[in-house]
């Protein structure tokens, strides 16, 4: 009897260390080499169509087409969609997803990048920014 007991222990022991482990594997994954979203949200001090439409272009201009970009958007608040877990605290939203973690620290330092912080920050009331990586 005591074999048994002990026998089953060990079984669930086993099966608990494999899963940790399969669970660790898959959580780490993308961070080791998987792409990284990058959303950053602007609220505007001049919140008129015309600067946001402003920002966006500027958007367009200095940030689509940096090395690594395997997806850009940039555009306004969609007013219509006004549900309570809405979060409405922004005007103009940039979306990229990189290939790699690399690219983006590219892209961070990236004469274009700066060029397009230093040119439009002025009309920046609050930024707020969103990395995750994803598969």
């Amino acid at each position: 009897m005591p074999i048994r007991k002990c026998s089953i222990s060990l079984v669930v022991i086993v099966l608990c260390s494999v899963s940790a482990a399969v669970f660790a594997g898959r959580s780490a994954a993308p961070e080791a080499g998987g792409m990284l979203a990058h959303n950053v949200y602007f609220r505007l001090n001049d919140s008129s169509d015309a600067a946001k439409t402003r920002l966006v272009d500027a958007c367009r201009k200095y940030l689509k087409d940096h090395p690594g970009i395997v997806f850009f958007a940039a555009g306004t608040l969609a007013g219509d969609m006004n549900r309570e877990v809405n979060d409405r605290d922004f005007q103009v939203a940039l979306h990229l997803v990189f290939r790699s973690r690399a690219d983006h620290d590219a892209y961070q330092v990236h004469e274009k990048h700066k060029r397009f912080i230093e040119e439009n920050q002025a009309n920046w009331a609050k930024v707020r920014v969103f990395d995750s990586y994803v598969r």
